[in-house]
């Protein structure tokens, strides 16, 4: 898949890609939403995967939106691309899964590149408010398929409101001893199964990427060019 991205702006990495995987386990059916785009590469590999879905991109950024667009026509795939706020956007429907990579940086703003922070930093999509949108998003049995700071587990338990409610989790780890620094979350509407803690993802194994990492990325098959 040849993805365009900016040669200024925020690039998609390692997160969005093992977070398309995650999701990918999951089966992608019916209207699908991606919150804050980027340049498309999330919701591009799971309609080139899922073809039948009916795909929708809502992206803040109007230069993002272009290159949404853009990726759409090189790859030869259709989905509907709306450029405004998340959080202030009135749907002319629901949706029967909403997924997201979002911004979810805390602290001081490190860049002065505006593409980036809009696109890192968590002041841009505010957790609570996030959750909540989605939530009035979703069909009566909708999903919600996301990633987040790992350290975050405890926010997203106590922000995700009801009736939605974890089902399935998985962390990533950059190293076998180091720390979990992603989460990905599956939430469910009215789910009555308990949650399901996947085992986790091991980034690198020493200097090389793991055998499971190398897999995600063959799976994916993309091809980035900035201009």
């Amino acid at each position: 898949m040849i993805l365009y991205q900016p040669k200024n702006g925020y690039c998609y990495n390692s997160d969005t890609m093992f977070l398309y995987d995650f999701i990918s386990k999951f089966k992608l059916k019916g209207k699908v939403l991606e919150v804050g785009g980027g340049c498309g590469v999330l919701g591009l590999l799971l309609k080139r995967d899922f073809p039948e879905i009916n795909l929708t991109f809502i992206e803040k950024q109007k230069i993002m939106t272009e290159f949404i667009k853009k990726n759409l026509q090189e790859n030869k795939l259709e989905a509907e691309v709306i450029e405004g706020d998340f959080l202030k956007t009135e749907f002319k429907k629901e949706f029967d899964f909403i997924i997201s990579n979002p911004p979810f940086y805390q602290g001081t703003l490190k860049s002065d590149n505006e593409i980036k922070k809009i696109a890192r930093y968590e002041e841009y999509l505010p957790m609570k408010d996030f959750f909540e949108k989605v939530n009035e998003s979703l069909k009566e049995r909708g999903e919600f398929l996301f990633c987040y700071d790992a350290k975050r587990v405890d926010d997203i338990v106590k922000n995700l409101p009801k009736p939605l409610k974890i089902t399935d989790m998985r962390f990533l780890h950059p190293k076998i001893n180091k720390k979990a620094t992603l989460i990905m979350v599956r939430a469910k509407r009215h789910a009555k199964s308990m949650t399901t803690v996947h085992p986790p993802i091991i980034g690198f194994e020493g200097e090389e990427y793991s055998d499971e990492a190398k897999n995600i990325y063959k799976k994916a098959d993309t091809n980035s060019i900035k201009i």
